[in-house]
């Protein structure tokens, strides 16, 4: 039955402060790793386990949220993820190696999956169903909250403390939220127990997920298929996710009930999912690399500049969710979210390294409006018309594909810019040469400006050279990520016509059956 009263809102915010809390923990750790490399010992490659273990961990268990909400019952499981969460977030900050760290790390990470899933399902089933688009609009605000808080939040607690307060600032929050979670949700009146544990099935699920997520996390360090290991993560994978659906799809007992996407909108809209986390993830990784990188900005400064676009996400997702609520059509939403997705990543892809905070403002709330309209119909078109069990099982397997979505958008991304790279060093490097007057004047110019710094003009024309290349590579970069701009737009626009395999229909809205 549908909560009421205060004890629905109470209900509303406590599922999205957990969300919130899973997924900045995410992105906070990003900025303090060359903190951590420093005072654990720890090389590039290593210190990048942190975030890969707290992903893949998030990501394999996910998807079987539904079935651990049904073995322990959803508050009793949604409390027991948040107690271990918090515990882990402890031990991560207190942790006196790597290795501890990553560790903890996973833990954390498997923890997290029902701070996600699980609140969204206690959300949806805590709504009427005619008003779980503005109950999906509610949790979105979570959802895109997370990702901009979080390298902001962890910039300004590097800046100012030791890299353990990134974890420890989950400390209160998580007591908070377990307190809320004991004394006002309750198990549905639906409640299936598990009549049998189906290891096979997930045996299968951590092998073919983990590879995976593995491969996308680490194939670009690793020079994708270049490396044996890579190709044996890939083979598994492939075998893996195949088996885990043949296998699930035969057995009585699923750990993750696949015969929910018989609902064409559930399908349909796990597919939009993929493409709405491959958006999201690819702009939130490129444009911080690239403010970073080529124009000089702090992680806090980058914070900033995309705080607006999340709270123009945050103002619009509930006036999208009472639109939808009224029976406006969500496909002609989701037309209008990618083309503003598509217009704010061309008008990025028209920046230069003489760009400002200013220049990106309005491209970025552009980029908040359209997610707004993504999120809440999609959101609602794939779960809402769910019942019971089924809700749990959904939405385990959306936020799975919109975290895999992410993970595909930034590998693909930062293949892309490695690509690009050394494509345009090559065109730009072809119009330079020694005996061009230009090139000869620019170069003699560079010298005689080191020089006039008290330097001796003989050893000035290597510095000059040097010069002269640190130039040419801030071209070929900002060449190489105006290139991914507008292939993500480009990207973006092309997802417009796939919206026809919706059904031509509102979304439905019937009052809730008795349980």
């Amino acid at each position: 039955m549908p909560e009421t009263g205060l004890r629905k809102w109470i209900i509303t915010g406590t599922v999205i402060l957990v969300s919130m809390l899973e997924l900045i923990d995410t992105s906070i750790v990003n900025v303090a790793l060359p903190q951590m490399m420093g005072n654990l010992g720890a090389t590039l490659d290593e210190i990048t386990w942190v975030v890969t273990a707290y992903v893949v961990a998030n990501v394999i268990v996910i998807p079987m949220t539904g079935w651990f909400s049904a073995l322990m019952g959803r508050r009793n499981y949604l409390l027991v993820s948040v107690t271990v969460f918090t515990i882990s977030s402890f031990f991560c900050g207190n942790a006196t190696g790597l290795w501890e760290l990553v560790a903890f790390r996973f833990v954390q990470g498997a923890a997290g999956a029902a701070l996600l899933s699980t609140s969204q399902a206690v959300l949806f089933e805590s709504w009427p169903i005619e008003e779980r688009g503005f109950a999906a609009a509610l949790f979105g605000m979570g959802v895109v909250m997370g990702p901009t808080i979080g390298p902001t939040l962890g910039g300004w607690i590097t800046d100012n403390y030791n890299w353990p307060w990134i974890f420890y600032v989950n400390l209160p929050i998580g007591v908070v939220a377990a307190l809320l979670i004991w004394s006002y949700i309750r198990n549905p009146a639906h409640h299936e127990a598990v009549e049998k544990i189906d290891w096979t099935g997930m045996a299968l699920l951590v092998a073919g997920v983990g590879a995976l997520q593995i491969l996308l996390e680490r194939g670009e360090r690793e020079d994708w298929f270049e490396s044996r290991r890579m190709v044996a993560l890939a083979i598994i994978a492939a075998v893996g996710i195949a088996t885990f659906i043949w296998h699930e799809l035969r057995t009585p007992h699923p750990i993750v009930d696949l015969r929910v996407m018989r609902d064409r909108s559930l399908a349909v809209g796990t597919f939009f999912t993929f493409i709405l986390g491959f958006g999201l993830y690819a702009s939130v990784f490129i444009f911080p690399v690239f403010a970073q990188s080529l124009l000089g900005m702090t992680a806090m400064q980058t914070g900033l500049i995309l705080l607006p676009g999340a709270l123009t996400t945050a103002l619009c997702m509930p006036f999208v969710g009472r639109i939808l609520q009224r029976g406006f059509p969500p496909q002609v939403m989701n037309a209008g979210g990618f083309l503003l997705f598509f217009l704010f990543t061309w008008t990025l892809s028209k920046s230069t390294l003489a760009s400002t905070q200013g220049d990106f403002f309005w491209p970025l709330v552009l980029r908040g409006a359209g997610l707004a309209l993504l999120f809440v119909p999609l959101t609602t078109l794939a779960l809402g018309n769910l019942r019971g069990a089924d809700i749990a099982q959904g939405a385990g397997l959306t936020n799975m594909m919109r975290q895999l979505g992410g993970s595909v958008g930034v590998a693909v991304m930062a293949n892309l810019i490695t690509r690009r790279e050394a494509l345009h060093r090559v065109n730009l490097l072809a119009h330079l040469s020694i005996y061009d007057p230009a090139v000869r004047e620019r170069l003699a110019a560079m010298s005689r400006a080191i020089a006039a710094r008290g330097h001796t003009l003989v050893p000035t024309v290597d510095p000059a050279y040097a010069a002269l290349e640190g130039v040419l590579t801030r071209q070929t970069y900002l060449l190489s990520y105006m290139d991914c701009f507008l292939i993500c737009g480009v990207f973006f626009l092309a997802c417009i016509p796939l919206l026809v395999l919706f059904r031509r229909t509102k979304v439905r809205v019937q009052p809730m059956a008795a349980h």
